[in-house]
């Protein structure tokens, strides 16, 4: 009767995840969104906005890497 338990927690832990990665991406988008407005704002990039929205890019594109793996 315990075999049921190992499968649910396994099914939890999947939804976990990718519920995780999902916030995680729609937190990104919108602080993408947000510097990017920010920086615009008052008509033109500095090195410093550059260099935030480069920063902010690179780990965006990292998190899009850490996709957990679906198991069907």
């Amino acid at each position: 009767m315990s075999s049921p338990q190992p499968s649910n927690s396994k099914a939890f832990i999947g939804n976990l995840r990718n519920g995780i990665w999902l916030f995680g991406v729609s937190s990104w988008v919108f602080g993408i969104t947000d510097r990017s407005i920010a920086c615009l704002s008052d008509g033109y990039l500095s090195a410093l906005d550059l260099t935030q929205l480069f920063t902010a890019g690179t780990f965006f594109a990292a998190w899009l890497f850490l996709k957990p793996k679906s198991r069907i």
